[in-house]
């Protein structure tokens, strides 16, 4: 089935937009040519289906390396199902999610029910990660090599640090003997047991005892040395402080193995910013100072942090309504990250258009060495449709997620997906309604 988008705008190898019509048959970008070129033209008369995208961004469909998916066991938050749709939503065509579910994925059986789900669903492209450890508990570590072969991704115990120096040791000998990736949550659990803010402004005006910026950076210097010694590839989860950038340029700096993400929260949002008491502002790592916030920046900006991720951690509303003591940590993000960052970055000038995009595309691609993330001949059309123009509040009610948590709720932002192809095929389209 031949498809063109036609009259795209489309970020050439300097970073410049030009206008572009794109060819794409079975699965796979065929062409990208001037909108006047004959193959354009030649193709236009056998075509099944031309979208006219005049005016309108056509980018890579974006990489999400960290979410919660929910399922199994917490499909009251959010299934494979409609993640998957809020991630399209989104502009996302290739989404990891993280293996603290009940049942833990931390065995092949559940590892294959997860890509079962997503190949159910038809949505978009879902990479499971494992877990380091039998049920998260830091005890005993799972079988590499079978979580593998059922099509894990990678090994990490998300939502928990791994306590134990050498279980995350033998952890990362074995990864790398397995040419697998170590993602690791960085959190001492000694400093942030029965906390939920940071320790910082807002904890000191409400009289709370606050999480430090060294519960993280402790672990992200732990392991940094730990990845020296073992060779693995070590990946720093929704980096938070400006201890843990510090630390991993200088890892960097010296040649080891390591990258790291950051969340779209903490690159715009500080701990001064929170309102009050209010969950939909409680996230783990929690919002710190505007220092880290500046740090993060910095550290995405000059490639101490490789890429933006959500962390789209989707609860019930009943749940967020216990208040920010009682309440699950975590926000939605799928459907609001692009227009979050290009308004706040890219319409101020702060960054490029084509820093933003490859943040969210090529560079996740590059450090988990996935075929995606590029818009060229030959590679899968995982493509996604931007109005840059659309100007629109945030309305959680629109969200096609079950989550309605986030902080982000009235802000008015530019640069929405409105149309996003999986493999060639169309799996959100807002278009009809522009």
């Amino acid at each position: 089935m031949v498809q063109i988008i036609k009259n795209a705008k489309v970020l050439n190898q300097k970073g410049e937009l030009e206008r572009k019509s794109i060819i794409i048959d079975e699965g796979k970008i065929q062409a990208i040519a001037g909108v006047e070129d004959e193959a354009v033209q030649l193709a236009e008369k056998s075509a099944e289906s031309i979208t006219d995208a005049s005016g309108k961004l056509v980018i890579p469909g974006l990489i999400d390396m960290h979410v919660h998916l929910r399922e199994p066991g917490f499909e009251h938050k959010e299934t494979i199902e409609t993640g998957a749709r809020s991630a399209a939503q989104g502009g996302f065509t290739t989404i990891a999610c993280m293996p603290n579910t009940r049942p833990v994925t931390d065995n092949p059986d559940i590892v294959k029910l997860v890509l079962d789900k997503a190949k159910e669903a038809d949505l978009v492209k879902v990479l499971p990660y494992a877990a380091i450890t039998k049920n998260e508990l830091g005890r005993e570590l799972t079988d590499f090599a079978a979580l593998k072969e059922a099509g894990a991704i990678g090994f990490t115990d998300d939502g928990v640090g791994v306590q134990n120096a050498q279980m995350m040791k033998d952890a990362m000998t074995l990864a790398a003997s397995m040419d697998m990736p170590v993602i690791a949550h960085c959190e001492d659990d000694s400093l942030v047991v029965g906390r939920y803010v940071t320790e910082g402004e807002f904890s000191k005006r409400h009289g709370i005892k606050g999480i430090p910026n060294e519960s993280e950076a402790i672990h992200v210097g732990r392991d940094i040395l730990l990845a020296e010694a073992t060779g693995v590839h070590y990946h720093v989860c929704h980096v938070s402080t400006e201890q843990s950038v510090r630390l991993i340029r200088l890892a960097k700096s010296i040649g080891i193995k390591v990258t790291a993400e950051v969340c779209p929260h903490h690159l715009l949002l500080s701990d001064e910013d929170i309102p009050g008491m209010d969950s939909n502002w409680k996230m783990n790592p929690p919002l710190r100072s505007p220092r880290d916030v500046q740090a993060c920046i910095e550290g995405l900006q000059d490639g101490t942090l490789d890429m933006i991720v959500t962390d789209h951690a989707p609860h019930s509303e009943e749940e967020k309504a216990k208040g920010m003591e009682l309440a699950p940590f975590g926000i939605v993000g799928f459907e609001t990250a692009f227009p979050l960052l290009y308004t706040k970055f890219v319409e101020t000038g702060i960054w490029t258009l084509d820093f933003l995009v490859k943040r969210m595309t090529a560079d996740p691609a590059r450090v988990f060495r996935l075929d995606t993330g590029k818009l060229e001949e030959g590679a899968p059309a995982d493509i996604t449709m931007i109005d840059l123009n659309q100007e629109k509040a945030v309305d959680p009610s629109t969200f096609a997620t079950k989550g309605r948590n986030t902080p982000f709720t009235g802000w008015k932002l530019k640069g929405w997906p409105v149309q996003t192809w999986v493999d060639g095929k169309s799996v959100w389209d807002n278009t009809v309604q522009q």
